[in-house]
């Protein structure tokens, strides 16, 4: 099913953008670990809409309701259920999408794989709004890696153009200004990760890291390590070199990212996702009429974000997290 991710770890994610609700159900969690609800709801608060200039003016508080799974602040082993309550929707402003599709959204294709029946309120369940319950799942991940000494970070790293981060704020609000928008790239950083963990060949970490980072709408690229700076690079330049440190196994240089032949080397994991510019803009664009089988203009009314970047970072942590923890529960190396 396209909602559902993993093996041990096995997540379902549920929900449009405009219905009563949208949430997770975790299923593998062992018993026995402790959650800090205050800790979740603090990572939260940095996917939350409606909270800067450079988001979208939606208010939702994007605070899960726990139904079951976790029993005096610990999990007991039962399947993890969280709920989200849609509150701020305004589903008038989609009305003509069912016939006009926005350029470079889902709708069309929307259309041609489920005809009328689809929701195309807020963009339905192909909307960045199902981040959240992706966000409340890799959240408790989190938790759970950091007593196991593996922490995940992320961090923008170039905005349209621009790399200086002192900049990027103000090259969001041009674009925003120009009822224009602007996409960009995240790094993600996975340290700790012990060695041993994925598979050759379809279950390796790249391929699970990529398979749920995908699941985040607007990314249309992921690289690891050097990525396709490697390209330019002679084997020897490419190639990490090996040493022992302190009596562990360690390689002089990271152009890998930590991993080779699909599972973990010790070394941290590396990778960058790109972000495209969100779809739906305020200026004019040309389109279709679907009912009337002929070409038309757009304006896309709502509010929407003038670049998703910044609340994309804490769902890139928390698709890794869920990634690593679910690798981790399959077991690491055999020494």
């Amino acid at each position: 099913m396209s909602s559902c991710y993993g093996n041990k770890l096995k997540l379902q994610i549920f929900g449009q953008s405009h219905s009563e609700g949208i949430g997770v159900v975790m299923d593998g969690i062992p018993a026995g670990k402790r959650i800090d609800f205050n800790e979740l709801y603090t990572f939260m608060q940095r996917r939350a809409p409606g909270n800067s200039a450079t988001s979208t003016a939606r208010k939702e508080a994007d605070r899960p309701e726990l139904l079951s799974g976790v029993v005096n602040g610990v999990t007991c082993g039962a399947p993890i259920a969280f709920v989200i309550r849609n509150t701020d929707t305004r589903s008038g402003d989609y009305d003509e999408l069912r016939d006009i599709p926005r350029p470079s959204h889902a709708d069309y294709a929307a259309f041609i794989k489920y005809g009328e029946f689809h929701d195309i309120r807020g963009g339905g369940h192909f909307s960045g709004r199902l981040t959240a319950p992706l966000c409340t799942a890799g959240g408790v991940c989190l938790q759970i890696l950091k007593t196991l000494g593996i922490s995940i970070t992320a961090r923008i790293v170039q905005i349209g153009t621009v790399t200086d981060n002192t900049l990027m704020e103000a090259e969001i609000l041009k674009a925003k200004q120009g009822g224009d928008s602007i996409g960009g790239v995240i790094e993600c950083v996975a340290d700790g990760v012990p060695a041993g963990l994925g598979e050759p060949i379809f279950g390796g970490i790249e391929n699970k890291i990529a398979g749920i980072v995908f699941g985040i709408p607007g990314i249309k690229g992921i690289e690891f390590g050097n990525g396709f700076d490697g390209t330019r690079l002679s084997g020897f330049e490419n190639n990490d070199a090996f040493l022992f440190e302190d009596g562990r196994v360690k390689t002089r240089t990271n152009n890998c990212g930590g991993i080779l032949g699909g599972i973990t080397n010790g070394m941290p994991i590396i990778f960058r996702t790109a972000v495209k510019p969100t779809p739906s803009i305020a200026k004019e664009q040309q389109s279709i009429s679907l009912s009337r089988k002929e070409n038309t203009t757009i304006r896309v009314k709502g509010r929407h974000d003038p670049c998703i970047v910044p609340r994309a970072v804490p769902c890139i942590e928390a698709a890794a997290a869920i990634a690593v923890y679910d690798a981790y529960l399959e077991g690491g190396s055999s020494v």
